[in-house]
């Protein structure tokens, strides 16, 4: 049918009104867009880009080089050496057993470590890096960044990792570093964000511990770019950070050294000492370890190894240890009785070989005894009868006010762990401790170093160091942090009669170089170098009278850990004192044939600076010392070049 114009007319219009209703809606639409768009590239720009850089750029902490420790020649104790590893994070990783199976066989880890880093993995978040491997060779560490699209979420690192050049020489003292474990965590309040990175070592015991805040510097960082499955693209800005301070000891690692080798596989402990400044240059307890298997990582074997020899080379002796003195301690008697005005020094007493008192029979080491003795010949043959008496007139507690003065029962304050603050009793230890009176049998035990009186090396040190300088020293082992200088602590005088230490030394003289000494056998020949000492056996199992009817038994008719420790204090030259010894060897049987000559020989090697002529030691035993030299020699340090630097 045929349209009229009209109806031609009506039909544009409403087509017309169509189309300008569709264009609108369509111009409206489009302005909306416009509008979002603007408002998102615009005034939104600023939040995008930085959640845009957020999903591309990661944060890694830079861990600092830890401080150095050096002798007080500038020897490096702990130094840093480089390590190579590999590192794998969880959340970039994937199927993360996949990919450690890859790396596995790519660079051949054992089981043992591939099950470690998958427990660590498990334990971290997500996001932390975790070490799978170190100490790779080069050629590992090439082999994993060639074969990186292949390992999502694996990247090779260079880092640092503690080294122990001195080896089983400095263990005691400057200790070891390791891993972060979850027990060093949880004893802190406030954890350092460095203790979050992938195997990050703090220092477990000795200096390491001690001045783990010191030594541990602060944190860097990087800002790195990663693609989409997490793989580095580039290294974006870094911040190195703040290493730890460089400490430098009191030690002198040559002596250190020779002390550790004198000592050799005896159980043993040997303190040297500054008289003037209370310096440590050597404290060594035997037998030693290796750090260094610590710090990679020691194995099950090693560690049971260690833990189980019954000679302890764990163990810290010279702080840690706490041992009967023996009659190191009758000085500390002695003293306390002559400034009390209970005896004089020419006043004698006579030894029958025992003494009954209380009801019980109290023997000297000499059975058929010593006859009339006064202060001088008492210790130089070490008489403990004379102690006896000195003991009931002077009475515990001026004992106890004495061997406090001269450092007894003291906790120095040292950079070590686990020190032993010995026992130096009272009337009022025992009743606060065991619910007890103290009796007149534990005043008598006290007064030859037996009983409840315990010392460690290091206070036998202490104590000898007062009796040689009359002033109260105070030992030091950190002599300087990233080079400013720790002043030694005050060393005041102590108060006593210059007359009574006079005597004192005078005795200890004798005991090295008096032919009835009991370390006559130790003395020295050289009259510049020779020293004042005190030899001490103390017990370690009680004598029945059974036993004593039989006859007693000799060390060496004893199991090796039921036999008497062996000890002896000295200083040297005995005219101008320079340095104080100490040295205690477990089960070693007697101090004058045990623990003296080791000391004779530690003081020589100290005052000469070296290996000391055999014409220091008495003609007889020169064929000997030259053996012992030689057999010595290839476990010691080199003696220092020319230029060498010197305290």
């Amino acid at each position: 049918m045929r349209r009229t114009a009209r109806d031609a007319e009506a039909s544009a219009r409403r087509v017309t009104r169509r189309a300008l209703i569709l264009a609108g809606a369509q111009a409206g639409v489009l302005g909306a867009l416009a509008l979002r768009l603007r408002h998102l590239q615009v005034e939104e720009a600023d939040r995008f880009r930085v959640l845009a850089d957020e999903n591309r750029i990661a944060l890694r902490l830079l861990p600092p080089a830890r401080g150095l420790v050096y002798d007080r020649r500038g020897t490096i104790l702990a130094d840093n050496e480089q390590n190579y590893r590999v590192v794998i994070v969880r959340e970039d990783a994937g199927d993360v057993a996949a990919v450690l199976a890859r790396l596995q066989t790519l660079i051949g880890l054992d089981d043992e470590a591939v099950e470690r880093a998958r427990r660590e993995i498990a334990r971290r978040s997500p996001f932390v890096p975790i070490a799978v491997a170190e100490r790779l060779a080069w050629e590992d560490v090439a082999r994993v960044a060639a074969n990186a699209p292949a390992l999502p979420g694996v990247f090779p690192e260079v880092g640092l990792s503690r080294h122990y050049p001195l080896g089983a020489d400095t263990a005691h003292v400057v200790g070891y570093v390791g891993p972060v474990s979850e027990a060093d965590l949880a004893r802190l309040e406030d954890p350092d964000p460095l203790l979050q990175i992938p195997r990050f070592q703090i220092g477990k015991v000795g200096v390491e511990a001690r001045m783990e805040d010191t030594l541990r510097g602060s944190a860097g960082s990087r800002r790195i770019e990663v693609n989409a499955v997490g793989r580095v693209i580039r290294e974006l800005d870094r911040r190195e950070g703040v290493p730890g301070a460089d400490v430098q000891l009191s030690l002198d690692a040559r002596l250190q050294n020779y002390v550790q080798a004198r000592l050799g596989a005896e159980s043993a402990a040997a303190v040297v000492m500054d008289v003037a400044s209370g310096d440590l240059l050597a404290i060594a307890s035997a037998p030693g370890y290796d750090p260094n298997l610590f710090v990679r990582g020691i194995s099950v074997a090693d560690y049971r190894g260690l833990t189980d020899n019954d000679h302890r080379p764990l163990a810290t002796k010279t702080v840690q240890g706490a041992y009967p003195p023996g009659s190191t301690f009758k000085m500390v008697t002695a003293l306390a009785a002559l400034e009390a005005g209970v005896v004089r020094p020419d006043e004698t007493v006579r030894c029958p070989g025992h003494v009954e008192v209380a009801g019980s029979r109290f023997h000297c080491w000499r059975g058929g005894g010593h006859g009339a003795v006064a202060l001088v010949r008492s210790l130089t043959e070490s008489c403990d009868v004379y102690y006896y008496e000195l003991a009931q007139r002077t009475g515990i507690e001026r004992i106890h006010a004495m061997a406090g003065r001269l450092g007894l029962g003291q906790r120095f304050d040292l950079p070590l762990s686990a020190i032993s603050e010995g026992l130096n009793p009272s009337r009022d230890w025992k009743r606060a401790r065991h619910g007890q009176e103290w009796r007149i049998g534990d005043t008598i035990n006290a007064a030859i170093g037996q009983g409840y009186v315990l010392a460690s090396p290091l206070q036998l040190a202490v104590m000898t160091a007062r009796l040689a300088s009359g002033r109260a020293v105070v030992p030091r082992l950190v002599r300087a942090v990233n080079g400013v200088e720790q002043a030694p602590a005050p060393a005041p005088p102590l108060g006593l009669d210059p007359g009574h230490l006079r005597e004192i030394r005078r005795a200890l003289y004798n005991v090295c170089q008096s032919e009835r000494g009991t370390a006559w056998s130790s003395r020295i020949d050289a009259a510049e170098m020779r020293m004042a000492g005190k030899t001490g056996t103390s017990q370690v199992r009680n004598i029945t009278a059974a036993e004593r009817a039989r006859g007693v038994l000799g060390n060496d008719q004893l199991p090796w850990n039921r036999r008497d420790h062996a000890l002896f204090v000295a200083f040297a030259p005995h005219e101008a004192p320079r340095i104080a010894v100490a040295v205690v060897v477990e089960h070693g049987g007697g101090g004058s044939t045990a623990a003296a000559p080791i000391a004779r020989d530690i003081v020589l090697q100290a005052l000469y600076e070296g290996t000391p002529p055999v014409s220091a030691y008495p003609a007889s035993q020169r064929n000997r010392i030259e053996t012992q030299q030689r057999e010595l020699a290839p476990r010691l340090m080199p003696p220092p070049g020319p230029g060498a630097s010197r305290a």
